[in-house]
C-alpha cells in the first residue's frame, strides 16, 4: 500500500472533516483504510451517528443514495461515479409503478440494493439479512411485491411460505457462481462447510450449508464452530474474513465471483474525492423523504435490528 496516498487521505479527512465508508466487496486496501466497513445500511445507519460533514463511500452508487437519505445535511461523495450496480438498475420508479398497478393492494417490499427513486415507490426497505423476518412480520393475507432481485425474493418465499411478486433482477456477480462451482470445491475441500449469499441461484442456494448476507457470513465464522468455508459470494469478503479468522481457511467457491464497480474505487480516487469534494451523490428532497419512510417502516417493524 502506498504510504504516501494513506497519509494524504488521513490529513484530507481531518481537514474534511470526512468519514471513510467501505463496503465488504471493496479491495482490501480500501477496506483497511476506512473508518467503518460492512454492508451498506449497516454502513450509512453508522456514518449518520457520527459528526462528520463528509461521507466519502467506498461502494457503489445505489449506497451512496443511501448514505444521503439518512444523512441529508451531510456532504456523500462517490470516489468514482461510474461505480453503479446492476441489479438496481434492472429496475426504475416507472417500471414500479407499473407493477403496483397490476396488484393495487399489493405491499412492495424492496431490497435496499436498489435506487432511491425505487425505494420511494416502496413500502417497506429489506436487508438481505433481515428480509425473511420483515416478511414474515407483513401480514399474513397481504399480497407482497419483492423487487429487485428474483433470488433473494425466491429465498424469502421458500423460508417464509408466502406467494410473492419478483421482479426478475440478480445480481450479475453472484449468479457467475454456478452448482458446479460449488460441486467441485467442495471436492477439493470435503471438509469445508459451504456459505452461500441469497442472491446465489437456487441450485447454488440448495448445495450451500448456511445462506447468510454478509455480515452474518462474517458473525457466523466468528463464532468459531468450524475452521475451513467455502464463501459464495463476491470474493472481496475474503479479505475482512482471513483478517478476523486468521487460523481459518477461506475458499472462494469461484474467482469468478468479482464485481467490477466494486473495485472501481482506488486510493488515487479517494484523495481526489476528498481533494476535490467529487463525486457528490444527492437525492431530491421529495425522493428522499418517500424512500426515507420505507427505510423507517423496517426499523418499525423490526425494531431490534
Amino acid at each position: 500500500m502506498d504510504q504516501r496516498l494513506l497519509d494524504k487521505i488521513e490529513s484530507l479527512k481531518e481537514q474534511r472533516n470526512a468519514v471513510i465508508l467501505a463496503h465488504n466487496y471493496q479491495p482490501g486496501e480500501i477496506q483497511d483504510l476506512a473508518d467503518f466497513c460492512g454492508d451498506s445500511l449497516g454502513l450509512s445507519i453508522k456514518a449518520a451517528n457520527t459528526d462528520a460533514e463528509v461521507i466519502v463511500f467506498c461502494g457503489v452508487k445505489f449506497m451512496a443514495e443511501t448514505a444521503a437519505i439518512l444523512s441529508p445535511q451531510r456532504t456523500v461523495l462517490l470516489p468514482d461515479k461510474y461505480a453503479g450496480c446492476p441489479m438496481a438498475d434492472m429496475i426504475n420508479a416507472e417500471q414500479l409503478r407499473d407493477l403496483k398497478q397490476q396488484h393495487p393492494d399489493a405491499l412492495v417490499v424492496c431490497y435496499v440494493n436498489s435506487t432511491a427513486e425505487v425505494k420511494a415507490e416502496s413500502d417497506y426497505c429489506c436487508t438481505s439479512a433481515n428480509a425473511v423476518e420483515l416478511v414474515q412480520a407483513l401480514p399474513p393475507d397481504a399480497e407482497i411485491i419483492f423487487v429487485p432481485d428474483n433470488h433473494l425474493g425466491r429465498h424469502v418465499a421458500d423460508k417464509t411460505s408466502r406467494n410473492l411478486i419478483f421482479w426478475p433482477g440478480y445480481c450479475a456477480s453472484h449468479v457467475l457462481i454456478t452448482d458446479d462451482d460449488i460441486r467441485q470445491t467442495k471436492q477439493e475441500h470435503p471438509d469445508a462447510l459451504v456459505l452461500a449469499h441469497p442472491e446465489c441461484n437456487e441450485p447454488v442456494k440448495e448445495l450451500a450449508d448456511e445462506l447468510l448476507s454478509t455480515s452474518q457470513m462474517l458473525s457466523f465464522a466468528a463464532k468459531g464452530s468450524a475452521d475451513k468455508f467455502i464463501i459464495a459470494t463476491e470474493i472481496g469478503i475474503i479479505h475482512t474474513l482471513k483478517k478476523q479468522n486468521p487460523d481459518a481457511q477461506f475458499i472462494p467457491a469461484s474467482e469468478r465471483a468479482i464485481c467490477p464497480n466494486m473495485k472501481k474505487i482506488t486510493l488515487d480516487k479517494i484523495v481526489a474525492s476528498l481533494e476535490d469534494m467529487r463525486y457528490e451523490i444527492t437525492v431530491p428532497d421529495d425522493i428522499g423523504a418517500k424512500a426515507k419512510k420505507s427505510l423507517d417502516r423496517m426499523i418499525e417493524v423490526l425494531p431490534a435490528k
